[in-house]
């Protein structure tokens, strides 16, 4: 389960990769700005960077200082990397890490193009994290945990301790639960996908942060609408056919969701059977919200 969890995470988000275009900029910076990143921000990264699935602004909460070494878990097409490397200076390095070979593609291209120096790409799973100990002032990650299996996801907070420098912080933003969200819900791999029934409850991601040994913990829902996701036009290949083909299939990070002739809905790009739960007015609030979390190292 877990292997397959993986395959099909990474299969949906290097799709992504490879086919989100500048058609698709004004949506993406649209979620952008709802999750609290400013037009000045957006202006300063390389074109491509941004595909449209944040859930929050990781790079404001860890207040990033100038020669700091920061590491992002899930760095995707180098979106959050490229604004932390402008935060930490050239003295600084800002770290991406990605277990999709297409987004670090993307990722490196877009510092390439932008002639920005002081990043580096990290191909690795945030569970076994590929960089040494001790080596991170700070560690940021934007709406990538709630896609890692539960039974694997104290590990990755493991990770985050052995790769903070004592006194290091964490600062994430991610989707947690609201309530416990039911079992027909949870064994649904196309909603897992969708970042709906893999995410955490508020206090068993407390329980990971403490387990593995963090403090001054802080967790703190933005109340931010998360039906904005509604509005990315991304068109995806739904069931391996080429995007002209998918007809209206919509997607993001964490979800948008259409209905077709037999009833069926897609949700974050994956097809759902009809009688899934999901449907085209599913409302993505009541479920789950846009969280905050901080914690140092101590």
């Amino acid at each position: 389960m877990t292997d397959t969890t993986y395959d099909t995470v990474n299969d949906h988000y290097s799709r992504l990769a490879r086919e989100t275009t500048s058609v698709h900029e004004a949506n993406s910076e649209k979620v952008a700005l709802s999750f609290g990143y400013s037009v000045e921000e957006l202006s300063t990264i390389p074109d491509g960077a941004n595909l449209g699935v944040s859930c929050g602004n990781p790079t404001a909460l860890a207040a990033l200082k100038e020669g700091e070494t920061v590491v992002d878990l899930g760095s995707g097409a180098g979106f959050d990397v490229f604004l932390a490397a402008r935060k930490v200076g050239s003295s600084g390095l800002a770290v991406g890490v990605d277990m999709s070979k297409d987004m670090l593609s993307r990722a490196r291209a877009n510092a390439e193009k932008s002639n920005i120096t002081n990043v580096k790409f990290v191909e690795s799973g945030i569970t076994k994290i590929d960089l040494p100990s001790t080596t991170a002032d700070c560690i940021i990650s934007n709406c990538v945990i709630n896609l890692v299996p539960a039974n694997e996801k104290n590990l990755v907070f493991e990770e985050i301790f052995r790769v903070l420098k004592p006194g290091g912080r964490v600062a994430v933003s991610d989707i947690l639960a609201k309530k416990q969200i039911p079992n027909d819900l949870l064994s649904n791999m196309s909603l897992y996908v969708g970042c709906i029934s893999g995410a955490s409850l508020m206090n068993e991601y407390s329980a990971y942060l403490k387990n593995a040994g963090f403090q001054g913990i802080l967790i703190v829902d933005k109340n931010n609408d998360l039906n904005v996701y509604k509005e990315n036009d991304l068109l995806l290949d739904v069931e391996g056919k080429k995007d002209s083909e998918a007809k209206a299939a919509k997607s993001s990070c964490c979800g948008s969701s259409n209905t077709d002739s037999a009833g069926a809905a897609s949700f974050c790009g994956v097809r759902l059977p009809a009688n899934s739960g999901a449907a085209k007015d599913i409302d993505f609030n009541e479920w789950v919200g846009s969280f905050n979390i901080y914690a140092v190292k101590p």
